[in-house]
């Protein structure tokens, strides 16, 4: 019975640090973005929430292969960090690539907060699938 159990600390460790990257990439991104997603969010912006939850979800992708693929936590807490960076990238992108987007993301727009959302998954699969090795 014992053995099914022997692998709980280091899922216990893994995931801490997984939230703790989570709060960490969600500090950064909402700081990066001139709007204030959780207020535009539980004011019922849809364009915000889809934004926010494609960067969300762009950052867990990489996130879950980096677990999968780590051959310790160290590996795990630097290909973490990695993966901040990377769907910071992918923030600028976005950004670059529809000038106004926040502005727009702020008024509701919801293409804007698909294409913000969607280009951040878009990196978040590349982003997973190189951190594959």
């Amino acid at each position: 019975m014992f053995g099914y159990v022997v692998g709980l600390p280091a899922f216990a460790s893994y995931f801490a640090v997984g939230l703790f990257a989570y709060a960490v990439f969600a500090s950064v991104y909402t700081r990066l973005t001139p709007h204030d997603e959780i207020g535009l969010i539980r004011s019922g912006n849809l364009s915000a929430t889809i934004a926010f939850l494609g960067a969300l979800v762009g950052f867990g992708l990489p996130m879950a292969s980096a677990a999968a693929n780590s051959v310790n936590i160290v590996d795990f807490i630097i290909w973490s960090a990695i993966g901040i960076v990377v769907q910071i990238l992918a923030f600028y992108i976005a950004r670059a690539s529809l000038p106004g987007i926040h502005d727009k993301i702020s008024r509701g727009e919801m293409s804007a907060g698909v294409w913000g959302g969607g280009i951040a998954l878009i990196i978040g699969i590349l982003n997973a699938a190189c951190m594959t090795y």
